[in-house]
């Protein structure tokens, strides 16, 4: 009669040096995936003081973006910017600027996310006072032509003002709405409260 045990420690040494050998390769594997920084957001580019403008189809500026400082990152394609500048140049109306402290865009710059003093300016005319509007963010499409947050909104036109959670912008239309718990006061250009 063969002796079957002998003949079973071969066949069991042969399985487990295929288990650490499968077990070693997905671990190599494994570390060279962690080297090649797609998993970290970490910025490939900076650049300081720099300008984006975009042209509409005549070529004239549609809107400018400016910061003193842009950090680019390559796992999003997505860039931060601090104290960001954007202006928005409506035809036949004034411009419109946005300020903040911080700003994120979206890869191909469709969407501008603002946060921390976020300003809205629009320019006074003939007809009407500056109006001013302060939040804590707000989120950009300048493509579109649109802003909107959800957060609380304080308004200033002259010596009117009104205070709401939630609004949306759009610019092509020259209209801001609130969107609830609204209070304000509008006084008539001109008239004394």
């Amino acid at each position: 009669m063969k002796n079957w045990q002998g003949q079973l420690f071969p066949i069991i040494l042969v399985i487990l040096l295929a288990g650490l050998s499968f077990w070693l390769q997905s671990v190599v594997n494994t570390d060279e995936a962690r080297r090649d920084g797609s998993q970290r957001h970490d910025p490939d580019a900076i650049a300081e003081n720099f300008t984006v403008r975009r042209f509409d189809a005549s070529g004239q500026v549609r809107y400018r973006l400016t910061a003193p400082w842009l950090e680019h990152f390559p796992d999003d394609d997505s860039s931060e910017l601090r104290s960001p500048t954007l202006i928005h140049f409506p035809q036949d109306r004034p411009p419109l600027t946005f300020s903040a402290d911080n700003a994120l865009v979206s890869s191909q710059g469709e969407t501008i996310f603002l946060w921390d003093n976020v300003n809205i300016v629009r320019a006074a005319t003939a007809e009407r006072p500056e109006l001013r509007a302060r939040m804590p963010d707000l989120t950009v499409q300048p493509d579109l032509g649109t802003a909107f947050t959800s957060s609380p909104i304080e308004i200033t036109q002259g010596q009117s003002w009104a205070k709401g959670i939630g609004a949306h912008l759009d610019n092509n239309t020259s209209t801001l709405v609130l969107q609830s718990q609204v209070t304000g006061v509008y006084i008539r250009p001109g008239q004394t409260p």
